[in-house]
């Protein structure tokens, strides 16, 4: 029995180091914004992040487009945190995720570099190369769009954010490829 979980164990580090992906990019939607003293407050805040190596306000469309430093460790939950420290909050963050060779399950569950994401409009499918992602997690999208999301939600992470896995409390993102 030890012996099939230590291979376990081992096949599923060997995946995770083969199915590699990154965030090169994202479009931080930020509601609440009401004159240019709200937006460089929330740039500022954002910049103190060391994964990001740039942050562009488009005040026209409420967003902010961030670039991520490569091979950067991008913690999506920090970014959220950054924007609600300012005084605001997401309404909706778009990420370019650039992956390679990364399979869902047939629950719509990969596991890649340590994260774990759930995708809600995805399941048995590959992905290679740059796939658009909105994150739909709680406090990522208006709280309307979140209800609905949920009532239709078979994980029961969706609400709570996190989940078991292999037997551990685990952060699990939720994503809707565009």
């Amino acid at each position: 029995m030890k012996t099939i979980k230590l291979f376990s164990i081992i096949m599923l580090f060997i995946a995770v180091n083969v199915s590699a992906q990154k965030i090169t990019s994202a479009d931080l939607q930020v509601t609440g914004l009401t004159c240019s003293m709200c937006s460089n407050a929330t740039q500022k805040s954002l910049e103190t992040l060391d994964f990001i190596s740039s942050v562009k306000p488009d005040l026209n469309k409420n967003i902010f487009v961030l670039t991520f430093k490569k091979d950067a460790d991008i913690n999506l939950d920090l970014i959220r945190k950054k924007v609600q420290d300012a005084g605001f909050s997401l309404g909706g963050l778009m990420a370019n995720f650039s992956f390679n060779q990364v399979k869902i399950d047939d629950k719509g569950q990969a596991i890649v570099d340590g994260s774990v994401y759930r995708f809600v409009n995805a399941k048995n499918k590959t992905l290679n190369g740059t796939v658009k992602a909105s994150v739909v997690d709680k406090n990522f999208i208006s709280g309307t769009a979140f209800k609905k999301q949920a009532a239709s939600a078979t994980s029961d992470a969706y609400t709570s954010g996190t989940g078991l896995i292999n037997g551990k409390k685990t952060r699990i993102y939720h994503l809707s490829i565009s």
